[in-house]
């Protein structure tokens, strides 16, 4: 019962990067067990299988290596060296804290992928990192600080994801911190989305005549326990938190896939699942290859060399999956508007595949374009909701004009002072150019 109890604390009121099917698969199999009675699911959709996790000694530091020490004592290296490549699995369900390395009874740990990830970096004999990816996500704890050091790491080595099958949502923070993205044509990528679980037992303990009481000290003490029904209060507290982190996902996908897929346009697929060419024409993979292949080519590239061009080649038969659906809503966590996301440009392989990509590049360019006018328009005092304006498919120019015109009606552009970022090239933007001549032509 006690490992119930550690599933249950990672399981239930704790934010969540899971695919949903996945979260019910775990729910119709081991709830029962956990809360000793059938479940009713409310929120969550989809057909549920009975799927069985282990409870694992979780006993690891965040600090030092020895993960990898105890591996390398043994005279071995804590992940498959293939041709001077390091092949990190990450594989089944997510979690933050574990002592081992690799898969473990359908778990891998951040800990365990940090710590082959430092020794790859640190062996001069590793030429080249190798992702090999298939998980449907898990916990958000540890996962972003993960994908930080996967970043970094690519300024040391070389970096590619082999997505086979799955990369979701957890999965795909990872996937997307590579230098590229490689994708067999079934694969998926995305739900850049998190999922929080609450179990409410109220009912099932009135039937059994069973009263509990909760005696506390602080308000907030007992919040989304699970002997009473979740307050609308503490629901919202929860939504709102999701969408910070939510924030943050797109965030950090947007930091490792630099200009193939913006801030802007993550939070837009409103955690949408893209498979094949689909996933190459939104941003979020690079090329569709079978995995094994791309693999082989990988380690043949001679050490230095620069890793190919982000445009895939091109699939000459069409797809026979289902398109994807569009994104509905974008919302941002410091804003409170909500507006129609853009539908994300799919890619027609059978036909012209290199204008649709350019057209994809084209307004993945321009949705990075508004988020710089937006961040400038902030400095100057003026707020506007960078996905609101893409979903609206306002144009910088636009935006430029609607910022001068709100400085011009508030009568203060004399008190501006505008300071351009240090990473910003010499020459003023145009919002900040035109706030400056404003103000001087006030002062005369």
């Amino acid at each position: 019962m006690m490992h119930h109890a550690q599933i249950a604390q990672r399981a239930f009121n704790t934010p969540l990067m899971v695919d949903p099917a996945k979260a019910l698969a775990f729910l119709s199999g081991l709830g029962p067990r956990i809360t000793g009675q059938e479940i009713t699911f409310q929120g969550l959709e989809g057909e549920a299988a009975d799927q069985t996790a282990p409870s694992l000694p979780v006993r690891a530091s965040l600090f030092g290596n020895d993960l990898a020490q105890r591996h390398q004592r043994n005279g071995s290296q804590p992940f498959a060296m293939i041709d001077g490549i390091a092949v990190i699995e990450i594989a089944g369900t997510l979690v933050h804290r574990g002592s081992w390395i690799g898969q473990s009874s359908g778990l891998t740990s951040y800990e365990g992928i940090a710590a082959q990830l430092l020794a790859a970096l640190a062996d001069p004999g590793v030429r080249g990192i190798a992702l090999d990816i298939d998980s449907f996500g898990g916990e958000v704890a540890g996962a972003f600080d993960l994908a930080d050091r996967i970043r970094a790491a690519r300024a040391q080595k070389p970096v590619h994801a082999f997505v086979a099958e799955h990369a979701l949502s957890a999965g795909y923070v990872l996937a997307s911190q590579a230098d590229r993205i490689i994708l067999p044509r079934t694969g998926a990528v995305g739900s850049i989305g998190v999922v929080a679980l609450h179990t409410d037992m109220s009912g099932a303990l009135d039937q059994k005549g069973i009263a509990v009481t909760l005696i506390h000290a602080g308000v907030h003490k007992i919040d989304a326990n699970p002997y009473q029904p979740l307050p609308e209060a503490v629901h919202d507290q929860m939504q709102r938190e999701l969408e910070v982190v939510r924030f943050l996902f797109a965030e950090t996908v947007a930091a490792g896939r630099g200009d193939r897929l913006s801030h802007a346009a993550a939070l837009a697929t409103e955690a949408a699942v893209f498979r094949g060419a689909d996933a190459i024409a939104a941003g979020l993979a690079d090329e569709l290859a079978d995995p094994v292949t791309a693999f082989h080519a990988f380690s043949a590239a001679p050490r230095g060399t620069t890793p190919p061009s982000r445009k895939g080649p091109q699939m000459t038969n069409t797809p026979t999956d289902t398109p994807n659906p569009a994104p509905t809503a974008v919302t941002n966590p410091t804003q409170t508007t909500t507006a129609a996301a853009p539908t994300m440009p799919v890619l027609s392989v059978a036909v012209a595949p290199d204008t649709a990509a350019m057209n994809a590049d084209a307004v993945r360019a321009e949705a990075a374009e508004v988020a710089q006018v937006c961040a400038q328009a902030a400095r100057l005092g003026v707020q506007i909701d960078a996905a609101d304006a893409v979903s609206r498919g306002l144009k910088p120019e636009a935006l430029r004009a609607r910022v001068l015109a709100d400085l011009a009606a508030r009568s203060d552009a004399a008190g501006i002072i505008a300071t351009a970022p240090a990473a910003a090239a010499a020459k003023d933007s145009p919002i900040i150019a035109a706030a400056k001549k404003a103000a001087t032509d006030a002062k005369r």
